[in-house]
C-alpha cells in the first residue's frame, strides 16, 4: 500500500472534489476546504484506543463508527443471539420434559442435533456466495423469518420424525447467518477494530445459550400446563415471539456492503468514508467470479488451514457444546431449574474471556490472533483431561464444566484472522470464511454420533479423549498459519519493493 509524502492520514482537503489522488474519495465531497484529518492510514495508539477503538480517531470517523456499530453490532448480536435461542433450545427442552413426552431414550437427541447440522452445512458456502450477490438486508432477515416460525412448529411436534423434519429446515435456515454476518462484519471494520466486533458478535450467542437456560427454568415454573402446553413447548412458542421481531427490523437496518449501501441513516460523506477506510485496509470490493479466481483460491493455504482451524474450535469444545454438564447434573439428582440454570455460569465464563480475549488481541498483543487461541487451546488441554479421567473430586468437576467456557471465545478472533489473510480478494474472503463455518459443522454433524452419544452419558470418556487432541491440533494449526501469514506478508512487502 502506497503512502502519501506528505502525511499518512487523509484529509477533507485531500478528499474534494474528483480527483487522481491515491487517497481520494470516488464520492465528490461538497464540504468546507478545512483539512480535518478524517481516516489514518495507519491508526493512532494511546491509552485511550485500549478502552474503545475509536477514541483515537477523528469526530466525523467516529461519528461514522457510533452509527455503524449501533446497527451492525445490534442486528449481529440480537440476530446471533436469537440463533442460539432457537438452536440450543432441543437441549433445554429435552431435559426438561420433552424427553419423557415423546419417550426419547435412546440416541434421539444426537438425531435432532444431527439433522439441524445437516442443514447447516448445506446451506452454508451457497449462501455466502449469494451474499456477493444478492443483498443481505433481504436474505439475511428472510432467513430469520423462516427460522423463527419454523421454532414455533417444534411446539405441535407429536413424533420424533416431525423434529428430525423441522430441525433439518430450521438449520438450513440457520445456515446464513453466522457466517454472512461474519463476512458483512470484515467488509466494515478495520483491523485494529475487527477482532472486538467480531467477539462481541459471537459473545451473543454465548447470552443466548444462558438466555435459554434461563427462560426454561422460568417457563417450566410458570407457564408449564397453561393453555394446555407443557413447559418444554413453551419454550418454542416464545422463542418465537422474540425472534420475529428482531428478524424483520433487519429489512429496515441491515447496510448492506459499503460498495452497494443505501442505508438511510448514512450520508453521502459516510458512505465514501467507509469505502476509503476499507481501501486503505486492503480490503477488496466485490467482483466477478472467475475460473483464474477460483483457481487461486483452491491453490492458497488460506482456505485449507483456516478452515481447519476452526474445525478444531468448533469441534473441541464438547464440555459445553453438548448436555454434558446438565446431563451430569441430572444424574446427581438436581431439579429441572439447577439443571438449566447452573450451566449458564458456563456461557457467561465464554462472554467474559470472549471480551478478553478480543481486547487483549487488538490491544496488548497488537492485532495478533494467535496469542488467545493457543491459550484457550492449553486451558482446553487441561480441563478435558481432567474430565476424561472423571474419577476426580467432584469440586474439581464442577470447576471443568465451568472453566470450558474458557474454549468458546476464540471464534470471532478466528474470523478476523481470516478477513485479514484474505483481505485482497472479496470472493476468496466470503468463500473462506464460508467454508470455515460449513466444514465445522460437517465434523459436527456426525462426529457427536461417536465420542458424545446419549447413552453414555454423564462419563463420555471417547468425547473428552478427542477434545485433547483437538486442542494440540488447535494449537500447532494456530502456529503454522502465524508463520505462513508473516512469510506471505513478507513476500509481498519484497514483491512491491522491487516493483517500485
Amino acid at each position: 500500500m502506497s503512502k502519501s509524502t506528505d502525511s499518512d492520514v487523509v484529509t477533507k482537503g485531500d478528499l474534494q472534489g474528483p480527483s487522481s489522488s491515491p487517497k481520494s474519495f470516488s464520492h465528490e465531497y461538497n464540504s468546507d476546504s478545512q483539512s480535518t484529518e478524517l481516516v489514518q492510514e495507519q491508526p493512532k495508539r494511546s491509552w485511550r484506543s485500549y478502552v474503545w477503538d475509536t477514541l483515537d480517531k477523528s469526530p466525523e470517523e467516529r461519528r461514522f463508527l457510533f452509527k455503524l456499530d449501533a446497527v451492525i453490532l445490534t442486528l449481529a448480536s440480537l440476530g446471533y443471539f436469537i440463533k442460539y435461542l432457537d438452536q440450543v433450545n432441543i437441549t433445554n427442552a429435552f431435559v426438561s420434559g420433552m424427553k419423557e413426552d415423546l419417550k426419547l431414550f435412546g440416541n434421539e437427541l444426537n438425531y435432532m442435533q444431527t439433522c439441524w447440522t445437516v442443514g447447516y452445512v448445506i446451506g452454508e458456502i451457497p449462501s455466502n456466495l449469494l451474499l456477493t450477490r444478492i443483498r443481505p438486508s433481504i436474505w439475511i432477515p428472510a432467513c430469520e423469518v423462516v427460522w423463527a416460525i419454523m421454532t414455533i412448529l417444534l411446539a405441535k411436534c407429536k413424533t420424533t420424525t416431525q423434529v428430525y423434519v423441522l430441525r433439518f429446515f430450521i438449520g438450513l435456515a440457520e445456515s446464513v447467518f453466522y457466517p454472512g454476518m461474519q463476512y458483512i462484519i470484515g467488509s466494515w471494520y478495520r483491523k485494529d477494530e475487527l477482532a472486538k466486533r467480531s467477539c462481541i458478535f459471537h459473545a451473543s450467542g454465548a447470552i443466548g445459550t444462558m438466555f435459554s437456560g434461563y427462560l426454561m427454568a422460568a417457563v417450566h415454573k410458570n407457564l408449564a400446563g397453561a393453555g394446555g402446553f407443557k413447559g418444554w413447548q413453551w419454550l418454542f412458542i416464545i422463542d418465537t415471539v422474540i425472534s420475529l421481531p428482531i428478524a424483520i427490523s433487519g429489512f429496515f437496518l441491515m447496510p448492506d456492503l459499503p460498495e452497494i449501501t443505501k442505508a438511510w441513516y448514512f450520508s453521502a460523506d459516510e458512505i465514501a468514508l467507509a469505502k476509503e477506510r476499507m481501501r486503505l485496509e486492503g480490503r477488496a470490493p466485490r467482483a466477478p467470479y472467475t475460473k483464474a479466481k477460483f483457481k487461486k483460491i483452491f491453490s492458497s493455504w488460506h482456505i485449507y488451514l483456516l478452515t481447519a482451524l476452526y474445525i478444531f474450535f468448533n469441534n473441541g469444545n464438547g464440555a459445553s457444546s453438548q448436555p454434558a454438564f446438565q446431563l451430569w447434573l441430572k444424574s446427581k439428582g438436581r431439579s429441572i431449574t439447577e439443571v438449566n440454570t447452573y450451566p449458564t455460569i458456563t456461557a457467561a465464563i465464554t462472554v467474559i474471556t470472549t471480551l478478553i480475549y478480543a481486547w487483549t488481541s487488538d490491544t496488548v498483543f497488537r492485532g495478533a490472533r494467535w496469542p488467545p487461541i493457543v491459550f484457550s487451546g492449553l486451558v482446553n488441554i487441561v480441563i478435558y483431561s481432567s474430565l476424561a479421567a472423571w474419577n476426580i473430586p467432584d469440586g474439581w468437576k464442577w470447576a471443568c464444566f465451568l472453566l470450558a467456557g474458557f474454549g468458546g471465545g476464540i471464534s470471532g478472533l478466528t474470523f478476523a484472522w481470516a478477513h485479514e489473510i484474505c483481505g485482497d480478494d472479496n470472493e476468496e474472503r466470503a468463500l473462506v470464511t464460508g467454508t470455515m463455518n460449513e466444514m465445522a459443522y460437517v465434523i459436527q454433524a456426525w462426529l457427536p454420533l461417536l465420542i458424545w452419544q446419549q447413552v453414555e452419558a454423564p462419563v463420555y470418556h471417547k468425547g473428552y479423549m478427542t477434545s485433547i487432541f483437538i486442542a494440540v491440533a488447535m494449537i500447532v494449526t494456530a502456529f503454522l498459519i502465524r508463520f505462513l501469514h508473516h512469510k506471505e506478508r513478507a513476500n509481498k512487502l519484497l514483491a512491491e519493493e522491487q516493483n517500485a
